[in-house]
């Protein structure tokens, strides 16, 4: 190696003094990238810390998460300090959120790290929920099917394991949506 300015161990040398953040083609978490790709959506709502959205359950709890959602975070103009969060409410659980507003507000402020919200409102209507894993019961199996298990199963002379065997080909050959006795 040389000691001339354009050789190629000098280019080496100074990738490697570049910190990771600033090389190319590497790879990041991606709750690392969130903020910055939820920030124009999640700021048109007042939510500049997308965080708190995207961690409401841990912020305010679970029992409260299932109850109340973020709406709208708003603040006087110029500041960013004693704000009002605007939150959609079950309406059944209302009167318990505004008894429960204290403890709502000391959770939200010690997320923020300071007073952010100094005041909610509270808007009763459904909240959005996510939608909830489909489960279907396993089908009957044909009797091809529970004739080929039978005889997969038949070498197993310990009891409790061979009915837990059964039950769990049961389960698995059900969940397909058609017979098929040529997967055993």
């Amino acid at each position: 190696m040389s000691d001339k300015p354009g050789d190629k161990g000098d280019k080496k040398d100074k990738a490697a003094e570049k910190p990771a953040s600033q090389r190319r083609g590497f790879m990041r978490a991606l709750a690392a990238e969130l903020p910055r790709v939820a920030a124009p959506v999640l700021g048109k709502h007042g939510f500049s810390e997308a965080q708190m959205v995207s961690h409401w359950s841990a912020v305010v709890g679970e029992d409260l998460a299932r109850r109340l959602a973020p709406e709208r975070l708003s603040f006087t103009r110029g500041e960013r300090r004693d704000g009002t969060l605007r939150l959609r409410v079950d309406p059944g659980f209302a009167l318990e959120a505004q008894h429960r507003e204290p403890q709502i507000l000391e959770r939200i402020n010690a997320f923020f790290g300071y007073r952010a919200v100094a005041r909610l409102t509270l808007i009763q209507g459904p909240l959005p929920r996510a939608a909830a894993p489909r489960y279907r019961p396993p089908r009957k199996l044909a009797e091809t099917e529970r004739a080929t298990l039978d005889r997969s199963l038949a070498g197993i002379t310990d009891a409790g394991l061979r009915d837990a065997l059964q039950r769990l080909g049961e389960a698995v050959i059900g969940t397909d949506a058609s017979p098929r006795s040529d997967k055993l």
